[in-house]
């Protein structure tokens, strides 16, 4: 089995920035409110003529080039994200053509918040049994397509980006474990009910707003905190480590509360947790990937640091994993 680390990283944000001031005119809701409940004070949204893959190429091509390497040079590529460009094809194919990756093989990963944490896993196991050389991972959404503008609960929540990673084999370090999970029994927590073969795009659907997603917010709290703190001491323990070996918690970007709940049951202190949901907001799959490289390139990441990804979502599901840098 050979080593898998990541060699490369880049990252995506649009332009556009929404704040709650902004928000305060649109529904009813507060700056003091939003900051105090989930710790988010903007969020990015995506131009009109921007799509999941065209955030998703930028990251792409960014983490290319922090890897030195080209688009040829890539066997795999595998997209996480709930916000394709459409049902088919994968947004990996579109961004396959983009880069001139002509020999990867495409393909996406719906696992929601966690989809990076799910993606990363399994692009290791490609490379580490010699199936693959390089392997390209994103995390990309454009949520503000899904969110229902006029409620309050969800939309100051949500906002867009992408984040990309090179995988490839590595000497020493890399990815020392990881741990997926995923419970379907919960799947009503957190939807978007119209789109698919159930609720097909009808008039009624859409008088509905049933293709805006629906989140049922505080049964998801306290399942994430659970979740995540069990996802972490799974992985952790696979490594041979524990929570005082890390370095440096890399969250999925939910909510602070969530975030801080969580580092406390791990007896992780604020400073070995990355956050930058202040700035951006829930991104889903794109927040551990955003957070992963605006940490490396802040110089956050150094050489034989622990770092611990860590997200849970929709589905329900989770994950863990855990790197040597």
């Amino acid at each position: 089995m050979k080593k898998v680390g990541i060699i490369g990283v880049g990252e995506y944000l649009p332009k556009k920035v929404l704040t709650n001031l902004d928000l305060e005119k649109m529904v009813d809701t507060s700056d003091d409110w939003i900051v105090t409940r989930t710790g988010i004070r903007e969020r990015r949204i995506a131009a009109k003529n921007e799509a999941t893959s065209d955030l998703a190429i930028k990251a792409a091509r960014a983490a290319l080039k922090d890897a030195y390497i080209e688009g040829k040079d890539l066997d795999l590529i595998i997209v996480a994200t709930i916000t394709p460009d459409m049902p088919f094809p994968s947004v990996a194919c579109i961004v396959q053509n983009a880069l001139g990756a002509k020999k990867a093989v495409c393909f996406d990963i719906c696992a929601a918040c966690a989809g990076y944490v799910y993606a990363i896993t399994v692009a290791q196991q490609f490379i580490s049994r010699g199936t693959c050389k390089n392997a390209l991972v994103i995390g990309a959404e454009t949520l503000s397509t899904v969110t229902d503008w006029k409620d309050r609960n969800t939309c100051v929540l949500f906002g867009d980006g992408s984040g990309a990673a090179v995988l490839s084999e590595v000497k020493s370090g890399g990815i020392l474990s990881s741990y997926l999970g995923a419970d379907g029994s919960k799947t009503d927590l957190l939807l978007m009910p119209a789109g698919g073969s159930r609720n097909p795009a009808s008039h009624a659907t859409i008088d509905k707003r049933m293709h805006y997603l629906k989140m049922q917010g505080n049964e998801l709290f306290k399942l994430a905190v659970t979740s995540m703190v069990d996802a972490a001491q799974v992985a952790l323990k696979q490594a041979g480590l524990e929570c005082k070996d890390v370095d440096l918690v890399i969250p999925h970007q939910a909510n602070v509360r969530i975030i801080m709940a969580m580092a406390k049951r791990l007896g992780l202190t604020e400073k070995k947790v990355y956050l930058n949901i202040e700035k951006y907001g829930n991104m889903s799959s794109a927040s551990t990937a955003t957070a992963f490289c605006e940490a490396v390139k802040r110089g956050m990441v150094k050489k034989g640091d622990i770092i611990l990804l860590d997200a849970f979502g929709a589905g329900l599901v989770w994950g863990a994993c855990v790197i040597k840098w």
